[in-house]
């Protein structure tokens, strides 16, 4: 069964305890592992929106966040839409790596230098990750999580 849902916030961290309230409502309809990892990622790339992609916007520039949940197929799609300046995250992901890579001592995900965190938790999470622009304007990271 195939089941969509949609939430518009705005860009302020403060918004994200709405949009944890939001998430909490798939809490049961995934695997525990797998709706932990989602929301780890979830606040990840909603953080990175407000704090770099939609810096010096204002507050009230929305942020868009679809998830598509397959209970058949088993797999969540989680698509979050800005208006930043577009970038490459491929290249983003390897910088990262690459900067951790230098830090390799690290003992848990805190210890992992900020500036790229959230994409290499992401990229450990998701089983497919892209990053689009749309014909609106927007860019869209794309999720896609198989459970």
């Amino acid at each position: 069964m195939l089941q969509q849902f949609h939430i518009q916030v705005n860009s302020d961290i403060y918004a994200l305890a709405k949009l944890q309230e939001w998430f909490q409502l798939l809490q049961n309809l995934l695997p525990k592992p797998t709706w932990m990892q989602c929301n780890l990622v979830l606040v990840e790339v909603f953080t990175n929106v407000v704090s770099y992609a939609h810096e010096g916007l204002s507050e009230e520039t929305p942020i868009d966040i679809e998830l598509t949940l397959d209970e058949t197929e088993k797999f969540l799609e989680m698509r979050i839409w800005d208006y930043g300046e577009p970038f490459d995250l491929q290249a983003e992901i390897e910088r990262a790596a690459k900067q951790a890579e230098k830090n390799k001592d690290f003992e848990s995900v805190d210890d992992i230098p900020t500036g790229g965190r959230g994409l290499i938790i992401a990229k450990t999470v998701a089983d497919n990750l892209r990053y689009e622009t749309t014909n609106d304007g927007r860019n869209c990271f794309v999720m896609l999580k198989h459970f």
